[in-house]
């Protein structure tokens, strides 16, 4: 903490996946929240080549003319993973040994290189307390078939999949699709395994739009994930907590493109948001019950916005996918369903940071050494 008591916050955004932009607008609800009598806010951008920078404005940080006169204009820094240190080292500073302590961090780096595992573990050994899902379930989270597969195992209901190789792909081009036809009828959804925000999705309806559809999931991912057309209403619902998480109501989306594709969450502007979803009683706590088996299953700590299908013709609930730091801007599904469950965005981020000081203090009672 600081001479005044406070609790010094860094907000980590930006990162260099196709999410960065979103991740700036999450970044700037979040600061605006944050309670200036309790916290002080340490923003901590990190631009499209991976820079890590210290500044005031998520978007005036890391937009501008370009990347060279950024890191001229910000001071450079860099998270330590030596525990003694605890926060951050200043790179550019005209003092070596500066240090930028760190009571807890808060990252809101959607997509690769943020919400995949990897920042979790620098934090994890720089002994960093942090909001949200640690290194197994972020990376788990991160990785559709592996979500898939631990979702499966735990007897959750889920729609038919296919891994495939992009190195396979190029290589036996007729015989992966042998293998996907035999598996699916069309259409059928061709996406990246570890990508986020719907980029490089497709919906293939032919041999020809599967071509491409391959093609471009194969851009952003050495493994593409196949999986069966789904007839169903897309309902979201939030958890909250550690070890005895809470589900809030659900919500509907209802794109305004054929599918929740990148244009339709964040360009076009028109999809509607439905909140509480129309659901019958038992349907509401039905999905509620499996958000949160969902979340246990992966071992989700903090937060987590689960994604289901509610299938048209059968009523039938499949789970889609969990996504560890969903889009916390103030239009954003994850805080508004919260918001409708009578957690404020502000009590919100407050809840969730203290989440993760309690997960931190329970795991320094394990043992570091058996001697």
């Amino acid at each position: 903490m600081t001479s005044s008591g406070k609790i010094q916050v860094g907000v980590v955004f930006g990162g260099r996946s196709g999410e960065h932009q979103v991740s700036l607008i999450s970044a700037q609800s979040i600061i605006k929240a944050l309670d200036p009598e309790k916290y002080q806010v340490i923003p901590i951008g990190v631009t499209k080549h991976g820079s890590w920078l210290v500044g005031a404005d998520p978007k005036l940080m890391l937009s501008g003319p370009d990347e060279k006169n950024r890191l001229q204009m910000h001071t450079s820094k860099a998270v330590v993973g030596d525990p003694t240190h605890k926060g951050m080292v200043l790179l550019n500073s005209p003092d070596t040994n500066e240090r930028v302590k760190l009571d807890i961090v808060f990252p809101v780096i959607h997509g690769t290189y943020g919400e995949d595992g990897t920042l979790q573990g620098l934090l994890e050994l720089a002994d960093i307390p942090y909001v949200g899902c640690g290194v197994l379930a972020s990376s788990v989270g991160m990785d559709k078939t592996a979500t898939k597969k631990i979702l499966r195992d735990a007897g959750l209901p889920i729609g038919n999949f296919l891994e495939v190789l992009r190195k396979d792909w190029k290589s036996n081009q007729e015989e992966t699709i042998s293998l996907i036809e035999e598996n699916f009828t069309y259409p059928c959804f061709i996406k990246p395994v570890n990508s986020g925000s719907s980029v490089g999705v497709s919906k293939a309806r032919d041999r020809n739009q599967l071509i491409e559809a391959m093609n471009l999931a194969g851009k952003y991912d050495r493994k593409i994930l196949i999986e069966e057309y789904i007839d169903g209403r897309e309902i979201e619902v939030s958890v909250l907590g550690n070890d005895d998480p809470i589900a809030s109501m659900p919500g509907e989306i209802t794109p305004c493109n054929e599918f929740y594709d990148y244009n339709a969450k964040y360009i076009d502007n028109k999809s509607e948001l439905s909140i509480p979803a129309k659901m019958s009683d038992e349907q509401i706590e039905k999905t509620k019950e499996l958000a949160v088996k969902a979340f246990r299953a992966i071992d989700g700590a903090g937060m987590a916005r689960v994604d289901f299908f509610l299938e048209r013709k059968t009523g039938r609930l499949l789970i889609n996918e969990l996504n560890t730091i969903p889009g916390f801007t103030n239009i954003s599904m994850y805080p508004k369903l919260w918001e409708a469950s009578g957690i404020s965005y502000p009590e919100l981020v407050n809840r969730l940071i203290d989440l993760a000081l309690e997960r931190h203090a329970e795991k320094q009672e394990s043992l570091k050494s058996v001697i």
